[in-house]
């Protein structure tokens, strides 16, 4: 009975406590007095900051009111999330610089030109800072801060807001990820208890598939900084790049059980690209926060778990172009109020954190304005002189046979700002020829070459073995695009503009048939399209010549005869297909030729497919996300997304192929035994990463695994978990050996293809050969961190395997084909696993 009354009076204690914690001024500054004029939060919102979980639509209204309201803010609308959400950005400064904003725009971005940047006298210049929030949507603490911040900014009076508005321009981004956000408000608003029950057990605390971490398509908007494939990291790159900030922070959160992490993080694992000058001036801020959390009581930590490697994070990305990035990570309450190891964590009390880590932002830019411009002004001036000293003068990169493919790499780069030029004409470098009509030539002494080289480069020693995130992202090799690296510019010719893909058409009306190459990378959506109308296509297994042109493994065949479409309407629907899919479709007028006739049954016909893809728990939501994304957004192909709640309840019959991407747990033994059923009448079942292992736990496929062993010696208990680090395969990239003629690999050109990785499932190789047509090579390390263990362990095994199960095939790649929505080189390969299985 004591105990009871102990817990209850504990409860009612947090309770009186969290609703002093929802008063305004537990968040704000002592003794400061504010403009009565400008309209609180809650005036707008209905609720009192930490209350409830803000939802976006209510975070949006409230920026518009008090930008409304003050002179010191002026709002922008950048655009639309894939759910129809404003990706609005604010504009916080004194009421001067907003009536020359323009201006003041202009010439900070002069400090990063060369030519300009000695003229400016950064005594007298501001300081711009970009202090982004939320941008996993299920890390609310951010989001909720920035109403506070916005409210502090727009309504605290006194001459310190009046000198820190005079000499700072603040970019506040209230929400990095909208839909996220929404997402997450919605769980946790919906599950709350009004007498706040913080046992971390309860509903809501734990969210379901696939949370709200993530954007529409579940991709983690924190790692799109450098390939800029969505919406919200289209705007913000853009943000970034007119206006070229000194100071970037990215307010996230961790573990409800950790307390407050701001940086630097750990010095052996910052990317060699970044001066050591950041570091300095990253610890120099640090100072600042650590200040302020002192003062107010909290707990925080520096310099440990967290890096400064991959240039794809928000906290990062400002590294390489002369700006300094800033993490923070707060321990997530998760909901309103929750249990920890460190007492009840309450939802206001994360807000108070991020928002006084938003102030000592502002506090050290302000103190350190003519230093960190003078930093900014200087890394351009020293990239200019590293630029003269390089061996490489530029590089060209492209792909006569997949002109698609080579301008969205091209469209990265003129994201980022990277000049891009046109070859003057066809030339040949290292033995590989570069057509000027599907290449790019960028040369390195430009202003963002360091970012250019960050994205280019192979680099395979570092100083440390652990790694936060990937350790590899050559954009080349994740394209497979061919490149060369130059050592003049003599071939450049003119600036590129405009980007735009390839129009496509059809050569002329054939009344025998037409041919359409599978190398374009749009291909796949064009099949899909003939295959919806009805139309029959083949696809040749050999290659062969025709009217004087070669065509390669795996051309689509579209016979004339015996369509649904007459003549004229079926040349009439091509041509929309090949327009719309930005690819040529040739008419033919004889079936003979050199190779396969047209008539041959070299030809396989191809069926309409109907494709499922698993989802919900156990489901990796970012790998099924980029599969999703992949159908929905590139091919505008239909994908059914089944949830493995309902599995059982599934007439699997309706679809011709399943898609299981990387998994944990197992199959439910029923769903197993219909799954198993399912392929042996013909379905094709298409598993990644770790359903590769699962499958052949299930008696799916066959396969046998090599499994490499690691023993400690010397390891200290200390050093335990840095040595099983070590061994982990975070993100490197590999080279396969393609067999071409088999249908997997039909669209490549090269007998070469660069895999990404991040597993250690290594397949031994079939004891046939032409059973293994994509092997890793002998010497397979193209990018990145392995260790030699695993290293010698990949060598020669096989990421891929096919194998017949009763009428049907189970497809298993080991390697994720479309990783983070950039890796356009080997999406390809899952689509020729959709159309071609069956002959394989």
């Amino acid at each position: 009975m004591k105990h009871y009354f102990l817990m209850l009076f504990a409860l009612i204690a947090i309770q009186l406590q969290a609703q002093n914690q929802f008063d305004l001024s537990y968040y704000l500054t002592q003794n400061s007095s504010y403009n009565t004029n400008i309209p609180t939060p809650e005036s707008v919102l209905g609720h009192k900051i930490g209350e409830w979980h803000v939802t976006h639509d209510k975070l949006v209204e409230y920026m518009k009111v008090i930008a409304s309201a003050s002179d010191r803010i002026s709002i922008e609308d950048r655009g639309k999330t894939f759910e129809g959400r404003p990706i609005v950005l604010l504009t916080i400064t004194s009421p001067e610089n907003h009536k020359k904003i323009d201006a003041l725009k202009e010439a900070h971005f002069n400090l990063t030109e060369v030519n300009k940047s000695n003229s400016l006298a950064v005594e007298e210049m501001p300081l711009v800072v970009y202090q982004g929030f939320s941008i996993h949507g299920n890390e609310p603490s951010g989001a909720n801060a920035s109403l506070v911040l916005a409210y502090y900014l727009a309504a605290v009076q006194g001459n310190e807001i009046e000198t820190l508005l005079k000499n700072t321009i603040i970019l506040l981004d209230p929400s990095l990820n909208p839909d996220g956000l929404q997402r997450f408000a919605y769980w946790a608003n919906t599950n709350k208890s009004d007498f706040l029950n913080v046992d971390s057990n309860d509903r809501e605390f734990h969210e379901v598939w696939p949370g709200g971490r993530t954007n529409h398509y579940w991709f983690d908007l924190n790692r799109d900084w450098l390939p800029v494939q969505l919406p919200e990291s289209k705007a913000r790159i853009e943000t970034f790049r007119s206006w070229m900030p000194n100071i970037l922070t990215d307010h996230h959160e961790m573990g409800s059980n950790s307390t407050f992490f701001f940086q630097p993080g750990v010095q052996s694992r910052v990317h060699p690209l970044t001066p050591i000058e950041n570091q300095q001036l990253t610890k120099e801020i640090g100072n600042y926060h650590a200040k302020a959390f002192d003062k107010i009581g909290s707990l925080y930590y520096t310099e440990e778990n967290y890096d400064d490697f991959y240039y794809g994070k928000g906290s990062t990305y400002p590294d390489v172009n002369g700006a300094v990035g800033i993490l923070f990570e707060q321990g997530s309450s998760r909901g309103h109020a929750q249990q920890t190891e460190n007492g009840v964590l309450t939802f206001p009390f994360t807000i108070k954190n991020q928002f006084t880590a938003a102030l000592s932002t502002l506090e050290a830019a302000e103190n350190m304005r003519v230093s960190l411009l003078n930093y900014q002004r200087n890394f351009f001036k020293n990239v200019s002189k590293e630029n003269s000293k390089k061996p490489i003068k530029a590089i060209v990169f492209g792909d006569e046979k997949d002109v698609a493919k080579t301008v969205h790499l091209a469209e990265i780069l003129k994201r980022h700002k990277i000049e891009i030029y046109k070859p003057k004409a066809d030339f040949t470098s290292n033995g590989v020829n570069f057509k000027k009509e599907s290449s790019f030539m960028v040369p390195t002494n430009q202003k963002n070459s360091r970012l250019l080289q960050a994205m280019f480069e192979k680099r395979t020693t570092f100083q440390d073995s652990l790694f936060y995130d990937i350790s590899a992202w050559t954009f080349p090799l994740a394209f497979n695009v061919n490149y060369a690296e130059l050592k003049n510019t003599s071939e450049i010719g003119d600036l590129v503009t405009n980007l735009k893909l390839k129009e496509g058409k059809v050569s002329n009306k054939s009344t025998y048939a037409y041919v359409m190459e599978w190398q374009e990378y749009y291909a796949p959506k064009a099949l899909n399209l003939l295959l919806q109308k009805g139309i029959r296509a083949k696809v040749g297994m050999k290659p062969f010549l025709v009217d004087g042109k070669s065509y390669d493994y795996g051309t689509i065949l579209i016979p004339v005869q015996n369509q649904q479409l007459n003549i004229n309407d079926l040349f009439s629907f091509l041509n929309e297909v090949a327009e719309n899919c930005h690819l040529n479709i040739d008419g033919v007028t004889t079936g003979l030729t050199e190779g396969i006739d047209l008539g041959s049954n070299h030809f396989e016909l191809i069926n309409k497919q109907k494709v499922a893809l698993l989802v919900g728990n156990g489901i990796s939501s970012y790998d099924a996300g980029e599969i999703w994304h992949l159908f929905d957004q590139r091919y505008r192909m239909n994908i059914t997304k089944l949830d493995v709640d309902y599995l059982n309840r599934v007439d699997l019959a309706e679809y011709t192929t399943i898609i299981v991407s990387n998994i944990s747990g197992k199959i439910n033994e029923n769903f197993n035994k219909k799954l198993q059923d399912w392929v042996q009448k013909g379905g094709v079942l298409i598993g990644f990463e770790n359903a590769v292992k699962l499958f052949a736990d299930s008696k799916l496929i066959n396969l046998e695994f090599i499994t490499p062993k690691v023993t400690a010696k010397n390891i200290s208990f200390e050093e335990k978990n840095d040595f099983f680090g070590g061994q982990v395969i975070g993100g490197a990239i590999f080279e396969t050996i393609l067999d071409r003629s088999h249908p997997i690999n039909f669209g490549y050109s090269n007998t070469t293809l660069a895999m990404f990785r991040t597993n250690k499932i290594f397949i031994k190789p079939d004891e046939s050969s032409f059973n293994n047509p994509i092997k890793y090579s002998n010497n397979p390390l193209l990018s990145g961190y392995i260790s030699k263990t695993n290293l010698d362990a990949l060598k020669n095994t096989v990421p891929f395997q096919v194998k017949r199960n009763g009428n049907g095939r189970v497809v298993v790649f080991t390697d994720n084909t479309n990783f983070r929505g950039f890796w356009f080189g080997t999406n390809k390969l899952l689509m020729n696993a959709v159309f071609f299985a069956k002959t394989m």
